[in-house]
């Protein structure tokens, strides 16, 4: 007598195994920031969490972006805070990429997937920053609102929502686009390796 496979089992063995590699490959690429604007850093971690999102599922790219971000915090200098608002602003790029994509797999959908991610990414970001980032380094460093616009140093902007619409928002948007090109130029190639089907 066969025994059957468990119904709705999430992750297989393979699939763990890959998400791990993945999760290693975004941890790599988060040590490598480059400095864009005031304070913000572009990095490429995201990239293998959405490729992991595209050939694995939402949920398995929300695990690798979690495990991209639990091994962050061995090196946090923000206690945490800064790693969980990577988490809620990449979260908000990677889930409607992933539900729009998933619901049918074409390049086409893919790419409206992650045009609609980046959007609420730059959301996501404006609110979190309000409301996480700029109270935390405001309490952290000892400053008040126009200490963080004089360390920012971006001509122009005098205002905490000057700041967030001017500079977080833009930076956001610059990320979501240069992750949406390069996901989208790797993941045709890199497929097979990413479904398992390499012999």
């Amino acid at each position: 007598m066969t025994q059957k496979k468990p119904a709705g089992k999430l992750f297989t063995t393979a699939m763990m195994a890959r998400i791990a590699v993945l999760a290693a490959m975004a941890f790599v690429l988060f040590l490598v920031q480059i400095p864009v604007v005031a304070f913000y850093k572009l990095d490429l971690s995201n990239i293998p969490v959405l490729l992991g999102t595209f050939s694995l599922g939402t949920v398995p790219g929300l695990v690798i972006l979690l495990v991209k971000d639990l091994l962050a915090l061995l090196r946090t200098t923000s206690a945490g805070v800064g790693d969980l608002a990577d988490f809620l602003m990449s979260a908000a790029l990677i889930i409607p990429a992933g539900i729009i994509y998933h619901r049918n797999k074409t390049r086409k959908n893919a790419l409206i997937g992650m045009a609609v991610g980046t959007l609420c990414m730059i959301v996501a970001g404006i609110l979190i920053n309000k409301w996480i980032m700029l109270p935390f380094y405001m309490t952290a460093f000892h400053m008040d609102m126009q200490g963080i616009l004089n360390f920012a140093a971006v001509g122009g902007v005098d205002s905490e929502w000057k700041l967030l619409l001017m500079v977080t928002g833009p930076f956001n948007l610059l990320k979501g686009v240069v992750l949406s090109l390069v996901t989208g130029l790797v993941y045709k190639p890199l497929s097979p390796v990413l479904h398992g089907n390499v012999k």
